[in-house]
């Protein structure tokens, strides 16, 4: 089943292009059928890039999705054109009164920041809480997950001594859960970060499950255990060269920068970069959307309830 996302959005396109299933809004309202609703939070400065990346994993998947995007209204990307937000995006006050079957909060540029100097910290700590009672279950990526472990949870991130950058190996740590069905024993995910995650303070909070870590990484992949709130540390959404591009745009910055490690053949920018992650990135996103959206989530959004007792 497609992906349902606005008319003229430019994944449309790229993802036709790659012979996704995409549907129009029109289309979709012909089909005797209630699709998934899911809101995603970008806060990329690369929003096309981004948007299309989700959509993408979305898309692969027998379920029909209704992808809504959300902007900051504290902070505009400044990274895309003005005309593009005003069209496909909303603010929070746009959706605050709507329920949503899932809900994607992205990672940032801003995670060597103390969370109170980013400029929408304060809207966005209200975007988490609301969204304990509109969305049903939650997925945060790499800063987004760093946030929320901290708004929610009180889990500090602690800087790295040299920024984690490349493409890392994982131990699946509860084959059980249904977040990592059908995953390898070890897979691989793009990181590209400065901060990480102490395994001590995620033991002093028992609603929190570490289904993945790795030897470099540390905790990649959290839940709790009804999965209302999901944490990915890592990034399995990026395209193959994502990296290559903040590699080379790092560069020409005159900015200090390691090769991306276990990127490039040789590790050698100059040879094509190999995938490593795009299978279990669709896995993880596909076992998201049936085990903790789909089959949970009640089919009036009215009533879906609050999430309680679980974030302090």
């Amino acid at each position: 089943m497609p992906v349902i996302l606005p008319n003229g959005l430019p994944a449309n396109e790229r993802l036709l292009d790659e012979n996704i299933f995409v549907m129009s809004p029109d289309r979709a309202r012909t089909q005797d059928i209630r699709p998934l609703r899911i809101l995603a939070l970008n806060l990329m400065p690369t929003k096309i890039t981004t948007e299309t990346q989700i959509a993408r994993l979305l898309a692969n998947s027998p379920l029909q999705v209704e992808l809504t995007l959300l902007q900051t209204a504290s902070h505009r990307g400044r990274h895309v054109s003005g005309d593009h937000l005003d069209a496909f995006y909303k603010t929070f006050d746009d959706i605050e009164d709507e329920r949503f079957d899932g809900m994607i909060i992205t990672g940032a540029p801003v995670e060597q920041l103390d969370f109170h100097e980013v400029n929408y910290w304060e809207e966005l700590k209200g975007i988490f809480d609301w969204s304990l009672t509109h969305a049903y279950s939650t997925l945060h990526v790499c800063w987004g997950a760093f946030a929320a472990l901290w708004h929610h949870y009180g889990i500090r991130k602690r800087p790295l001594a040299e920024k984690l950058f490349g493409i890392f190996e994982h131990e699946v740590l509860r084959p059980s859960n249904p977040l990592v069905r059908g995953f390898d024993d070890r897979f691989f995910v793009p990181h590209s970060r400065h901060t990480g995650l102490n395994l001590k303070d995620l033991a002093a909070v028992p609603a929190l499950r570490l289904l993945a870590s790795g030897r470099r990484t540390g905790p990649c992949l959290l839940s709790t255990e009804n999965g209302r709130q999901i944490f990915v540390t890592g990034h399995p959404e990026y395209d193959l060269f994502t990296l290559d591009a903040e590699y080379r745009r790092d560069l020409e910055k005159g900015l200090e920068i390691s090769v991306p490690e276990n990127y490039y053949p040789s590790d050698d920018p100059a040879q094509r970069p190999i995938n490593r992650w795009r299978s279990h990135a669709h896995l993880l996103y596909h076992n998201w959307l049936n085990y903790y959206v789909y089959q949970t989530t009640p089919y009036d959004l009215e009533e879906l309830s609050p999430l309680a007792g679980e974030p302090r």
